[in-house]
């Protein structure tokens, strides 16, 4: 059964929040750098920014982030691989984190760790406490915290930043849809006919983002 909130809940669908958070998976590996500077919009035209970094589907596909409606169901069973630099960051500002937690999360954390032996992409990934992602608590953890100071996606995954975006094996970028490239996560956000919204006018920051993301491996 696909993945959908009720209807009364659907129905207060609310624009796009600055504070709204994301999973995904894919890519190899990056420099982490980016997720730490502060998203600066660009002045070229459209037609540059797609020649710049193709994505296939920005002008078709339809996405829109609803939440806090949707309660951050990108989060759940989620389990993003970690860089080397985002386990490191992550690991050297836990304390900042912990009391905002699931007591069952932190529990989890305070035992065994976040990361898993469960590997995506040659990467260790993060832990899922009760089907949600261990950092998770009416939201991302990380990305509250980063947004407290200044930077909503400082700690987060550049994974779960740049999500619905995908690099898939090829190098190519694609707008993650129910029914594109063998997509298998039923998550309602990804079916095309749950909003009118374009990715391209929804997606702005992500598309920055993955820019971003495909410069800083060219280093």
């Amino acid at each position: 059964m696909r993945s959908k909130p009720n209807e009364s809940r659907a129905r207060k669908r609310k624009q796009r929040s600055t504070e709204s958070e994301h999973d995904s998976t894919k890519p190899e590996h990056v420099s982490s750098e980016h997720v730490s500077r502060e998203h600066e919009p660009s002045s070229t035209s459209s037609a540059a920014r797609e020649a710049e970094l193709p994505i296939e589907g920005l002008d078709t596909a339809h996405f829109e982030c609803v939440f806090p409606t949707c309660g951050g169901i990108c989060c759940m069973n989620g389990r993003p691989p970690l860089e080397k630099q985002e386990d490191e960051r992550i690991a050297q500002n836990l304390d900042k984190f912990l009391p905002h937690l699931r007591p069952e999360a932190r529990e989890r954390i305070e035992s065994k760790g976040y990361l898993t032996k469960r590997k995506k992409e040659g990467l260790p990934s993060l832990a899922v406490v009760k089907d949600w992602c261990v950092f998770h608590n009416e939201g991302c953890v990380l990305h509250k915290v980063g947004a407290s100071e200044g930077n909503k996606w400082k700690y987060k995954p550049w994974r779960c930043v740049a999500f619905p975006l995908e690099r898939s094996p090829s190098g190519k970028w694609h707008v993650r849809q129910w029914g594109l490239k063998g997509e298998a996560w039923d998550l309602f956000c990804l079916n095309p006919k749950e909003s009118p919204r374009l990715a391209r006018e929804t997606l702005r920051e992500e598309v920055e983002f993955v820019k971003q993301v495909e410069r800083d491996r060219a280093r």
